[in-house]
């Protein structure tokens, strides 16, 4: 019997899909919303008092003004205690991050032009950005380096991190190594939706910022798109996904080792293969197979196939890049005879790796792409975590009175035609000696 579900690929099918995945999104996580709305309220109302109160609810740790703050101390605590080769591999990682994001920095430019007229847009790095970093199980020392990178490359002037205390009161040793040699500015210890609240409308010991990324669980996802309005987001994170394209040229113990490197995030999780051999497919989910067994969370990524793992069987690779792009997944692999080719017909996906040696853990941790990627088929529309969510563009405007002369007729015909005659009197008012004499 299969592990993973063989479905041969329909517009049905693909739909049938496509509706169950959708199940996963943060749009249905509504029963929570209540719950959500109440601790806003409270942190917004109360600051302080009301962080500290939901802290010692949910993490069962008493916080103080004097204590909510990581101190030096702390980080120097958190050096001694982290593995000096674990530190390595977070600095040459960190360099390629680095170096990747540099690359989509924008400058600011101008255009002028001889008749007395200057355009230009001037790019601003945000004063301020939060970022969340999950607590409790999972500890995540990339997704920190990730989600500050790109910030610090913008020229951010103050990066605030949150995250859940342990229940010692202190943070997890990496999570603190991690964002000290990314360059987060200050650190604080609270989670959930109570630390979203703190960062929008800022309190007594945390300041408010313009920004907030990082992923979370469903209060956080929640609390995230609550206070969207009072202050940016990323986006709203959904459970983890990899879709693989491959063909029988590609190796199946690979293939199935890299369906199951998403399917043990959690029981969300979603891994799918499509492919145009059904013998390859067989080959994959007996690998599938054998791998799950062995693997130490076993339990979650049963659950995780079970529920959103499929294999399809497409008839030819056109009809398999097409149901690929309807998905649009967050991470895509591509492991076929004519890689770069089937690439460049990919029109939706947050990452895509290409050829049997890049698999989806390779960007999680170390090529130097961001990690965080739209999921929920979000990637139609969304893209990975950039310089570009760090910045804001402002446009600049200069005619001198030669240049405006010439149009500004043209404009006063346009405002008056939309009946909004003050706007026409604010340019007809700068010329309107001239224009009685030229009458």
């Amino acid at each position: 019997m299969n592990i993973m579900r063989t479905v041969a690929l329909t517009k049905e099918s693909t739909k049938d899909i496509l509706e169950n995945l959708l199940k996963r999104s943060p749009n249905n996580y509504g029963k929570f919303e209540a719950a959500v709305d109440n601790i806003l309220k409270n942190v917004k109302e109360k600051g302080d008092e009301a962080l500290f109160s939901y802290t010692k609810e949910f993490d069962k740790v008493e916080v103080t003004p004097e204590t909510i703050r990581v101190t030096e101390e702390e980080i120097e605590e958190a050096y001694k205690a982290v593995d000096a080769s674990l530190l390595e591999v977070i600095r040459k990682a960190l360099v390629n991050i680095r170096s990747y994001h540099e690359k989509q920095r924008q400058n600011s430019w101008f255009t002028s032009t001889e008749n007395g007229t200057m355009l230009g847009q001037k790019v601003t790095p945000l004063n301020r950005v939060g970022v969340y970093v999950p607590g409790g199980k999972a500890v995540y020392p990339s997704s920190v380096l990730m989600n500050i990178v790109p910030a610090k490359v913008a020229g951010v002037d103050r990066i605030v991190m949150t995250t859940p205390p342990g229940k010692d009161g202190k943070v997890n040793p990496s999570t603190l190594v991690a964002a000290n040699e990314a360059g987060a500015d200050e650190i604080y210890k609270v989670g959930g939706a109570q630390a979203i609240g703190a960062l929008a409308y800022g309190t007594e010991s945390i300041p408010k910022v313009d920004k907030i990324v990082g992923p979370g669980n469903i209060f956080v996802a929640l609390a995230k798109k609550a206070v969207y309005g009072y202050v940016s987001i990323d986006s709203i994170a959904g459970p983890s996904e990899i879709l693989v394209l491959a063909d029988e040229t590609a190796n199946p113990r690979y293939i199935a080792a890299d369906l199951l490197s998403q399917a043990e995030h959690d029981e969300m999780a979603s891994a799918i293969l499509i492919t145009t051999n059904e013998e390859f497919a067989d080959k994959v989910d007996a690998e599938v197979k054998g791998f799950v067994e062995k693997l130490s969370r076993k339990a979650i990524i049963e659950k995780s196939l079970e529920n959103f793992g499929y294999i399809l069987i497409a008839e030819d690779m056109d009809e398999a890049i097409e149901a690929a792009n309807e998905i649009a997944s967050e991470h895509m692999e591509i492991v076929t005879k004519n890689p770069f080719e089937d690439m460049m017909k990919v029109r939706n996906a947050g990452a895509i790796f290409i050829g049997e040696h890049s698999s989806e853990p390779l960007g999680d941790y170390f090529a130097g792409p961001n990690h965080v990627l739209p999921t929920n088929g979000t990637a139609k529309f969304f893209s990975a975590l950039s310089v570009d969510d760090f910045i804001k563009k402002s446009s600049i405007v200069y005619y001198s009175r030669e240049a405006l002369r010439k149009i500004h007729k043209d404009i006063i015909q346009f405002a008056t035609s939309e009946q909004l005659t003050a706007h026409a009197n604010s340019i007809a008012v700068r010329f309107e000696e001239e224009d009685k004499e030229n009458e």
